[in-house]
């Protein structure tokens, strides 16, 4: 995508995560500068690809747990990115046609593809808000979740590959417990988290690259991330690396944990 169709609002004279993440993803819709800035990451961890396809893969099988197996009919996704084939809603009304989906972000870029994430079943709903994690309740009182979500009845809060963008000084544990508190029992965490814990070199390079972008990260150990999940009961097989959690069959090309250096989890509010 070159700048000259840089739409209003977006900001291409600095990289941006959602944007890096697309081009992780093979996707076409970054800019020059997001695809420098990612190459840079690349060249320091060549495994980023890998991790980000076992992130969206890690969705993929956890969305469909929490519908086939725990009753979950209603998502609230944030930090969603760039739509990319399948999306949450897709994967849950492929299951459960009358899923329905929140999706929320602050990038103006995905809010100009929005409309690809609003292509639900005629027994569905999905809507998509600009809304930061950092102000919880704004967003948890937006008027567009209200029209869509029922937070009366269990919700799934999908934070993929989201919280490593929220650094300590920013209390990432209060936020993720506020959007918790404001969901009833039954209701579900599905989060992924990038981590150091494989490959600690390796990863200070990445770090120091996000944030010379300008985009401050905290990427944290096993015990960290689970700590997101107090409170919660985790589902089998707990907290693991991105390509361990409920694999679909293998095709025998299996990463290993350092390539992929991604926690995840999935816990049910009691």
């Amino acid at each position: 995508m070159s700048n000259t169709h840089a739409a209003r609002g977006i900001d291409t004279s600095r990289p941006h995560s959602a944007r890096m993440y697309d081009y992780y993803l093979g996707g076409k819709d970054h800019f020059d500068i997001d695809e420098q800035a990612a190459e840079t990451v690349a060249a320091a961890y060549p495994g980023i690809f890998v991790c980000a396809r076992e992130n969206r893969a890690f969705m993929h099988r956890a969305t469909r747990v929490l519908a086939q197996e725990h009753g979950i009919r209603q998502w609230l996704d944030i930090g969603t990115g760039i739509p990319t084939e399948p999306n949450l809603h897709q994967v849950a009304q492929s299951v459960v046609p009358e899923a329905r989906v929140v999706y929320a972000d602050n990038d103006p870029l995905v809010l100009k593809y929005a409309e690809r994430l609003m292509r639900s079943t005629p027994q569905g709903r999905t809507t998509y808000i600009e809304a930061d994690v950092n102000n919880p309740q704004e967003l948890l009182t937006a008027p567009e979740l209200a029209v869509v979500l029922d937070l009366n009845r269990p919700v799934a809060l999908s934070l993929n590959a989201l919280m490593h963008f929220v650094t300590d000084a920013q209390d990432p544990y209060g936020i993720v417990g506020r959007l918790l508190d404001a969901l009833p029992s039954g209701s579900a965490l599905a989060l992924s988290h990038c981590t150091p814990d494989f490959d600690p070199p390796t990863w200070q390079k990445v770090t120091d690259i996000y944030t010379g972008a300008g985009t401050p990260v905290q990427f944290r150990s096993q015990q960290d991330v689970a700590r997101f999940f107090d409170g919660l009961d985790l589902l089998d097989p707990g907290v693991t690396v991105g390509h361990r959690w409920r694999p679909d069959a293998s095709n025998g090309d299996e990463p290993t944990d350092a390539t992929v250096s991604l926690w995840t989890g999935v816990g049910i509010k009691p």
